[in-house]
């Protein structure tokens, strides 16, 4: 039996929380949404409060972008009662913080954030300058990270310590991701470009194709990567450079094949691939002999997986259990429906 497992880098926590801060499906009225800038007490949580001002700082940035796409007020209001719900279960989590002695100590904080430098490829200044692009100083950009290190803390406290692992799960798991493995034969490692035209639109099918061709030509000639590309204008998994990972050669789309052929190190892009739904390119990146998946090669992945899935589910009752031992009470428009009940609902 797998007993506890501790994740070994706080990073993959970033942001974990208020991932997972459950989304509400309330209603609200246009006519409230000037009620709700104006700055005073939103909700008491134990011996805390939420103000209106901070609803407003967290939500902002994504209301913006929404009043420039043309979305409608209300759903600015449903944006602000999501920022509440995550503000309350970040007091919740304050709480415990300040109970357990769980404050982050700066050598903490300066650790964490020269690894993110590392990671990330950028000098320390790089880094506040990277921040203060998203409108956030560095100061601020500490103390989101002092609050991640705490949540981190808390959760290995309270969550992680209560999350176990049989070889019976991991074998479940290994049986449905690799129980009908291909044997033998080849498999490669792919990128892809899609781009999207209206079909019944010739001139959108030429414009199309045509900015696909010119990309094809930046690659090739080495002035722009193709997965930078891909992120630029794919339709298809741009926020992964269009990356396919490695398919065997028999589950490739019925057209993808043939054009491998004429692919080699030395040739890796394909010409422009005109289909019914759109232009495409494709990138060999490598080619290798499948090999079946053992269940050891595959158990630290699949561990994994089953941590980070058992951990949100005992999060989410644990955040639950403290919202029931929690006097919470949200004011004026956010007391309109119960935000609580809703986000203990939805996983």
């Amino acid at each position: 039996m797998v007993t506890r497992h501790e994740s070994s880098e706080f990073r993959r926590f970033v942001g974990f929380v208020s991932l997972l801060a459950a989304t509400c499906v309330l209603a609200g009225a246009t006519a409230q949404a000037e009620e709700i800038l104006v700055d005073g007490i939103a909700a008491q949580v134990g011996d805390d409060v939420v103000l209106a001002s901070e609803i407003e700082e967290l939500a902002r940035p994504t209301i913006e972008r929404m009043r420039e796409a043309g979305v409608p007020e209300e759903q600015h209001i449903q944006l602000r009662k999501d920022a509440l719900e995550r503000l309350i279960e970040g007091k919740l989590i304050a709480a415990v913080v300040k109970r357990l002695e769980l404050t982050a100590t700066k050598t903490e904080i300066d650790t964490a954030i020269a690894s993110i430098a590392k990671d990330t490829g950028l000098s320390l200044g790089q880094l506040a300058d990277s921040v203060s692009g998203y409108g956030m100083t560095f100061e601020e950009y500490r103390e989101k990270i002092k609050g991640e290190i705490e949540r981190s803390k808390v959760l290995s406290t309270m969550v992680r310590s209560k999350v176990q692992i049989t070889d019976a799960e991991i074998g479940v798991l290994f049986q449905r991701r690799y129980g009908e493995q291909r044997e033998g034969g080849e498999e490669v490692h792919l990128r892809h470009i899609m781009v999207l035209f209206d079909p019944e639109n010739p001139m959108s099918r030429d414009i199309v194709c045509g900015e696909v061709r010119k990309a094809r030509e930046m690659i090739v000639s080495g002035r722009a990567r193709f997965e930078q590309v891909a992120q630029g204008i794919s339709n298809a998994n741009p926020e992964t450079g269009g990356d396919l990972g490695w398919i065997h050669l028999d589950d490739l789309a019925g057209w993808m094949a043939p054009e491998l052929l004429s692919l080699n190190a030395a040739n890796p892009v394909s010409r422009v691939i005109e289909m019914p739904f759109g232009c495409n390119l494709l990138e060999l990146v490598d080619r290798r002999v499948f090999q079946a998946m053992t269940l050891e090669a595959a158990r630290p992945a699949l561990e994994q997986e089953l941590f980070q899935q058992k951990t949100q589910e005992e999060y989410l009752r644990w955040v639950n259990t403290l919202r029931e031992q929690t006097y919470i009470e949200r004011m004026g428009v956010y007391a309109a429906s119960s935000v609580a009940e809703a986000s203990a609902e939805t996983p």
